[in-house]
């Protein structure tokens, strides 16, 4: 069996069992598919949808994301991420935190380089 059906059962019976939630996991799923396969094509059709729902959330997620249409729209096309720095700049807050009060900046850089 196909991990993907195995991970939709859940979602499926969730739709099943109360089909009001349907519309909202709809959006939901499709916005993270257009955003992980790269498909601006379909961007202008899922924000007409989102805006036309009774889904005031959704609604409002698509009304901001029309305000800066260009960008979102040219994010989806580019190959590029910034996981690695954010996963940095994660880890040297993580550390700051948990020297908070302890030490000066000297002493949590040279934690930051030892934790390398």
């Amino acid at each position: 069996m196909d991990n993907s059906q195995t991970s939709d059962e859940p979602i499926i019976r969730l739709m099943e069992q109360h089909p009001t939630f349907a519309p909202v996991i709809r959006l939901a799923r499709d916005f993270a598919d257009l955003i992980r396969q790269r498909k601006p094509e379909k961007f202008d059709l899922w924000l007409e949808r989102a805006i036309q729902s009774q889904i005031r959330p959704f609604q409002r997620f698509a009304e901001g994301l029309k305000e800066d249409y260009q960008a979102v729209k040219f994010a989806m096309t580019l190959n590029v991420s910034n996981g690695q720095v954010e996963g940095q700049i994660n880890r040297l807050k993580m550390l700051k935190r948990q020297m908070y009060g302890r030490a000066g900046l000297d002493l949590l850089s040279r934690r930051f380089l030892l934790a390398n």
